[in-house]
C-alpha cells in the first residue's frame, strides 16, 4: 500500500503497525505542492492496492500519477467526512502556475487539527480491516489507542495556547495553512507571504509592504515558515520589520529521528515554538 506524505504515512503505520507494507511517495522535507513523481513512484502506484491520501486537492499530482500508473489502486481520500473549511476572504485563487495545480477554493491542510486525525484514523482503521479482515481486532486497537493520544495532544495544546494572551494570537505565514489549527486554537490568520493558496505563487512589491505595515501596525511579533519553504523571502520581511522568524513543520515531518519526525512529534514542537514566539 502507498501513502502520499509522511505525515499520512505516520498515522497509517500507527495503526496498521507490522502488519502492513507501507510506501510512501513524498521523502521527509518535500513539499506536496511542488512534488514531481517519478517512474519508480508510477511503479510503486501500479502495484499498490490502496493508496492513502489527505484529499481536497492538495496532492495535484495524484490522479495523473495513477492514470499513468495503470493498476489497480483504490484511493482512499482522508478528508472524506471532515468538514471542510474555505481559505481566509481576501485570499485570490491563483492561475496553474509551471505546470503545477492551484488547490481548490477549499483548505486541504486538515491535519493541523488533531480533531480530524481522528476522523483519519476511523477511515485508516476501516479501510485497512476490509483489505486484512484477520488483523482487523489489531487495526482496532491500534487505533483505538492512537486516538488516546491524539485527544491528549488536542487537550495539551489548548492548555499551552491559553498562556498566549488572546491579542497576541496572530499568525503570520508564507502560505495559507493554519486555518484548522486557528479555528480550533482561537488563532486569527493576519497574514501570508505568498499571495496564493499554495507555494507557487510569488507576492508582488506592493503586496510585500502591505504585508510588512501590517506586521508593525498589528505588533506581530512572529512570521513562520514551513520547513518545505525556501525561507529567503519570509527573512527578509522578518529583518525588515523586526519579527522573529520561526521554522515550523506543516507539510512534512522531519527526518527520521528528527525533532518532528512523528505526527504527535510535530505538533508539539509547532505549538512550543508557536508559544514561545508569540507569549
Amino acid at each position: 500500500m502507498v501513502a502520499t506524505t509522511p505525515i499520512v504515512g505516520d498515522v497509517v503505520r500507527e495503526i496498521g503497525g507490522e502488519a502492513i507494507d507501507l510506501v510512501v511517495l513524498l521523502q521527509p522535507g518535500m513539499d506536496p505542492h511542488t512534488f514531481e513523481p517519478s517512474p519508480q513512484d508510477a511503479a510503486r502506484v501500479a502495484r499498490a492496492a490502496v493508496i492513502f491520501a489527505v484529499g481536497a486537492g492538495l496532492e495535484a499530482f495524484l490522479d495523473p500519477l495513477l492514470r499513468q500508473a495503470g493498476g489497480r489502486a483504490r484511493k482512499v481520500d482522508l478528508t472524506e467526512g471532515i468538514p471542510l473549511r474555505p481559505f481566509e476572504a481576501g485570499v485570490e485563487e491563483v492561475e496553474e502556475e509551471e505546470g503545477h495545480e492551484a488547490h481548490g477554493p477549499m483548505d486541504p491542510h486538515v491535519w493541523l487539527d488533531p480533531q480530524n486525525v481522528i476522523t483519519w484514523t476511523f477511515t485508516i482503521e476501516r479501510t485497512l480491516g476490509e483489505l486484512d479482515p484477520g488483523h482487523a481486532d489489531r487495526f482496532r486497537r491500534n487505533a483505538e489507542a492512537y486516538r488516546a493520544e491524539l485527544k491528549a495532544l488536542d487537550e495539551w495544546i489548548q492548555a499551552q495556547v491559553a498562556s498566549i494572551p488572546p491579542e497576541r494570537r496572530l499568525l503570520v505565514t508564507e502560505h495559507q495553512v493554519f486555518g484548522y489549527f486557528a479555528h480550533r486554537y482561537g488563532f486569527t490568520q493576519a497574514g501570508v507571504i505568498l499571495p496564493g493558496v499554495t507555494t507557487a505563487a510569488q507576492p508582488s512589491a506592493q503586496e510585500i509592504a502591505r504585508l510588512e505595515e501590517t506586521i508593525r501596525t498589528k505588533g506581530i511579533r512572529a512570521i513562520f515558515v514551513s520547513s518545505t519553504v525556501d525561507p529567503v523571502l519570509a527573512r527578509r520581511i522578518a529583518e525588515d520589520t523586526g519579527a522573529r522568524l520561526v521554522r515550523l513543520y506543516v507539510d512534512s515531518l522531519s527526518e527520521p529521528g528528527g525533532e518532528a519526525d512523528s505526527y504527535l512529534k510535530m505538533m508539539r514542537y509547532n505549538v512550543q515554538a508557536i508559544v514561545e514566539a508569540l507569549r
